[in-house]
């Protein structure tokens, strides 16, 4: 491709590119040939010239996200390349029983690495989709992107959102408009079945795209834990695992957030599947209400948002999940069940092990592992990309 940019890797940086990791670093590059702008077509040699692979490049720390790999050459990242692209990570979904799922309409298109898709999320929400770019470069594709899923989806298509104002940095839009709907759309809410449960989704406003998909499976396993159960959902924001603990037949939940907009939507989301009258929402801080009740539970949620998403703040995040775990475990009945959980990429399920330990050492309590628990298939793993096993959870049981 006479108009791609030629990056020839240092000697001995090759290696994570020959095994199909998808990112090359800055540090990493020896020299560059040719015109270099974010989202230009980048072709990858080592530094004996041999081809690895193409992507899109970045002037950032991650230079190129690598979209195909020798011996693929060339490769055009045009509308065919993404409807391609696009049509095998539905596939996957039909595979894991998610399309046209009576019982549940949500799920994750498009997770990135683990889609061989770098820097891109898309979310469906019951014939809605939601768009979030995590690199500028690849925000110069978001047409391709679209027409894309106008092709996969055809007429069940309602609408697309693209919330990347959220994931690009502000500078990025310093002479753009936010894009907001895309193909239809009026009300940024949207219902949702999931596992035959009712939620309200906020695409426009809520957290991430609007719902945390990803803990759908492990919302479906706390209902083996909850009949008849004093449960405390922790974290609650639209109250997912909320309302799967009170259709589980929970004798009383109560969902904490200390966001007044979240604890709202849970409140809503709760009267939407008919269990107002075992519920309380609690608008406070979790790690204040938890050292400062005196309230006993059989059941703890633990599901914090990241404490850490980089390397150098990893130690602190350590600590402030061992402080809240220590908490919980102080809060538990004998007996009870505490489902803890990290979505802090950098935080692997050995430290978090390791963490979760800690903190049950110095509570002085007996503790078993029930489940070790990870993100749903809609949310695959690279092999490669070791990194893209972001989440991770426990279920103890408290002696």
């Amino acid at each position: 491709m006479s108009q791609s940019l030629k990056i020839t890797l240092r000697s001995g940086k090759d290696d994570a590119v020959r095994r199909f990791h998808p990112w090359v670093f800055s540090g990493a590059i020896k020299k560059m040939q040719g015109p270099a702008w974010d989202g230009c077509h980048a072709e990858v040699f080592s530094n004996k010239d041999e081809y690895l692979g193409c992507g899109v490049y970045q002037d950032a720390t991650i230079a190129v996200r690598l979209l195909a790999f020798a011996p693929e050459r060339p490769v055009t990242f045009g509308p065919d390349f993404w409807h391609e692209k696009l049509m095998a990570a539905w596939r996957l979904r039909q595979l894991a029983g998610l399309i046209h799922n009576p019982a549940t309409n949500v799920y994750r298109l498009v997770h990135g690495e683990g889609d061989h898709l770098p820097g891109l999320i898309i979310d469906h929400y019951n014939g809605h989709l939601v768009i979030q770019i995590h690199a500028t470069g690849l925000y110069r594709f978001i047409d391709d992107i679209v027409q894309g899923l106008q092709a996969v989806y055809g007429d069940a298509l309602k609408s697309i959102y693209d919330k990347s104002r959220e994931t690009l940095p502000e500078t990025f839009w310093k002479d753009k408009e936010p894009k907001g709907f895309v193909v239809g759309g009026a009300d940024a809410t949207v219902e949702v079945l999931e596992n035959g449960l009712s939620f309200l989704v906020d695409i426009e406003k809520g957290q991430k795209t609007g719902f945390f998909i990803d803990q759908r499976e492990n919302r479906q396993l706390l209902t083996r834990y909850c009949r008849d159960k004093k449960v405390l959902n922790t974290f609650a924001y639209s109250g997912g695992f909320s309302a799967y603990a009170l259709k589980a037949g929970a004798s009383e939940v109560h969902s904490l957030d200390s966001s007044a907009r979240a604890m709202d939507l849970c409140v809503r989301n709760v009267a939407l599947n008919s269990a107002e009258d075992r519920h309380k929402a609690i608008t406070e801080d979790a790690m204040e209400y938890l050292r400062g009740s005196a309230e006993s539970y059989d059941v703890i949620v633990l599901d914090p948002p990241a404490y850490a998403k980089h390397q150098h703040v990893k130690h602190k995040a350590v600590q402030g999940y061992k402080r809240l775990n220590l908490e919980a475990i102080k809060a538990i009945a004998p007996g009870g069940i505490l489902f803890t959980f990290s979505c802090s990429q950098v935080v692997d399920m050995r430290l978090f092990h390791a963490t979760v330990m800690s903190a049950a050492i110095l509570a002085g309590r007996r503790v078993r592992v029930l489940h070790q628990l990870t993100q749903p298939p809609d949310h695959p793993v690279n092999m490669f990309h070791p990194e893209g096993q972001y989440l991770k959870g426990l279920v103890l049981l408290i002696g």
